[in-house]
């Protein structure tokens, strides 16, 4: 029975580190070929990194690029066949999968769908490209696509037609919640409406904002999933493709033979390895269908994904978290621990003459039960002095809200100063998406520092993800879930004094910012209109702060930031 034994390699790869990148996937095919693989394919854009960015305009950058990629080829002169995303520049740059063999580059496809939407650029660096690319590789005919080419029909279908038995579609997908199911779901349209076997690799690991989450699956002609890889994990899945199996449907399957009669696509064809190719005494391979988990478990796991790979890509090693007693800084925390280590975490307590006693207590509770060393800076004194100097201006009573902000600023000079006296260490921001959304944060304090791990979380996911990370061991205290939140800016603040309660607020802020819905249409889903406008009107007003917000981890489908891009100077109300 003919079989080919594909290895796909979800690698973390980093953008800029070349040699980094270049072991990392001489490391993975060495693992496949010791398993029989007859090839190996990797992420796109594996050699440089994704997304390289405005870095892609540097020819020093282009260049650096493929002389890495020629020396992956030499170093894996004895290995499989390896299909790696590079760079290609021949008059234009193009964003290719180069098949590698025998110690060379034997060809080069280009991606023809470049995405330019949400967070993705493509166009603005990359021609796309026409052709169809089909390989030999062991006996059988391998097509080659990138990402974006699987979202649409054509690029698959045009391999199968060309006389495809697998395609090989290399990625750098990036995360949000739901999208590993809907994903899943498209790729085995794609796979069950062309009668082809389609082995699905992607990235994994933070970058910037983004969050890779791997999830590599092979779909077999009928649409099954029949091995699928971790989630938020490096993995190597090498599976066995029954190819003499996708034989028999094709031959079954009228379509192709009348797409066939409407003529071919353009297509470059390479022999690469023939079936004697194929190492005869290998060991079968036990199955491989990995559950991917649960919406909630997976978000959880790309905050600390994200965060881990910020702070060590970026070079640091140490960070502080503002520990307020509340829920936000709590979730924050216990990130931090788990993506770093207790080790590198330090709470930093910073009580005024609002903040509870239950408030204080739960801060101490938290670092406890996470490990961490927490540092109490009372801020009484620089609080009285700020108002002090600033009488003249504001007043001896009733300071409002910008005597209230002296405090959050206060606490933001305290923690940067923290951070900046430790060599490699950086803040983490504790707001929320909800708050960021509605300006709900001072800038210049509680929103200071280098990465805000859960920007993109609404304040009610907030509390599930907390309490989901409570059943793999109860490191939040259960105060700080149940109370209700307050900036204790001043006596008996409640959050609910300048916001709707979040259960309201939430599915407000989603309706406008991830669905771009109209007033009327949020109104028609049961909310009261001046309600409506009022939220809109603080998420439009607030966009310079959010300007000047810190990078954090996207996990929703439309993150703040570099996702939805709207002018700071502009009098459109949205409604």
């Amino acid at each position: 029975m003919q079989t080919l034994r594909v290895a796909l390699a979800q690698l973390n790869t980093t953008i800029g580190d070349f040699e980094g990148n270049r072991e990392l996937i001489l490391a993975a095919a060495r693992r496949a070929d010791e398993m029989g693989a007859d090839v190996v394919a990797f992420p796109e854009l594996a050699i440089t990194g994704y997304p390289p960015e405005d870095q892609l305009l540097r020819p020093a950058f282009i260049e650096e690029a493929e002389a890495h990629l020629q020396a992956l080829a030499a170093d894996a002169a004895g290995l499989p066949p390896l299909v790696v995303g590079c760079l290609d520049f021949t008059s234009h740059l193009y964003n290719a999968a180069a098949v590698i063999h025998g110690g060379e580059v034997l060809a080069r496809y280009h991606k023809q769908r470049l995405p330019n939407y949400g967070v993705f650029d493509e166009e603005r660096y990359f021609q796309p490209g026409d052709e169809t690319l089909v390989c030999t590789i062991g006996g059988v005919e391998v097509g080659i696509t990138i990402c974006e080419d699987a979202w649409y029909p054509e690029p698959v279908q045009d391999a199968a037609v060309a006389g495809a038995e697998v395609v090989i579609n290399i990625n750098a997908s990036p995360f949000h919640a739901g999208k590993t199911r809907f994903r899943e779901r498209m790729i085995a349209t794609r796979a069950g409406d062309n009668t082809v076997a389609l082995a699905y690799v992607n990235q994994v690991g933070g970058q910037d904002e983004l969050v890779f989450d791997g999830n590599s699956l092979v779909v077999d002609p009928l649409g099954k999933v029949v091995a699928r890889g971790k989630s938020m994990e490096e993995d190597l899945i090498v599976f066995d493709v029954i190819v003499e199996e996708i034989v028999r449907l094709q031959l079954h399957d009228s379509r192709l033979r009348r797409m066939r009669e409407s003529g071919l696509p353009t297509t470059h064809r390479v022999h690469v390895t023939g079936a004697d190719a194929q190492k005869q005494d290998r060991t079968p391979l036990p199955p491989r269908d990995l559950e991917p988990p649960s919406d909630l478990a997976e978000t959880y796991q790309a905050l600390v994904l994200g965060t881990r790979d910020y702070v060590r890509k970026t070079g640091f090693e140490h960070v502080f978290v503002a520990m307020s007693g509340g829920i936000d800084s709590a979730l924050v925390g216990a990130v931090a621990v788990d993506a770093l280590g207790a080790e590198n975490v330090t709470g930093v307590s910073m009580p005024s003459r609002y903040s509870s006693e239950g408030s204080v207590g739960d801060a101490v509770d938290l670092a406890q039960r996470l490990g961490v060393r927490l540092v109490s800076l009372p801020i009484e004194d620089i609080h009285a002095g700020a108002l002090k100097t600033l009488e003249r201006e504001f007043g001896a009573d009733d300071v409002g809200l910008a005597g209230e902000n002296v405090q959050s600023r206060a606490r933001g000079m305290l923690v940067m100063a923290l951070s900046n006296h430790r060599p490699r260490s950086m803040v983490l921001t504790t707001g929320n998406k909800s708050e960021y959304a509605c300006g709900y944060a001072t800038l210049y304090g509680d929103m200071v520092g280098g990465y805000a791990v859960i920007k993109d979380v609404p304040k009610t996911l907030v509390w599930d993800l907390a309490r989901y990370r409570n059943t793999l061991g109860a490191v939040i205290p259960q105060s700080s879930i149940d109370k209700p939140p307050s900036a204790e800016l001043r006596p008996d603040q409640l959050d609910t004094d300048s916001l709707p309660p979040y259960d309201v607020l939430d599915p407000i802020v989603i309706g406008y910012v991830e669905e771009d819905l109209s007033v009327e249409a949020i109104v028609a889903r049961g909310f009261p209109e001046d309600l409506v406008r009022r939220v809109i009107d603080m998420i439009n007003r607030n966009e310079y702060k959010r300007r000047q917000s810190p990078p954090g981890v996207k996990i929703t489908p439309r993150a703040f930031g570099r996702d939805r891009r709207l002018p700071l100077a502009s009098r459109y109300r949205g409604y």
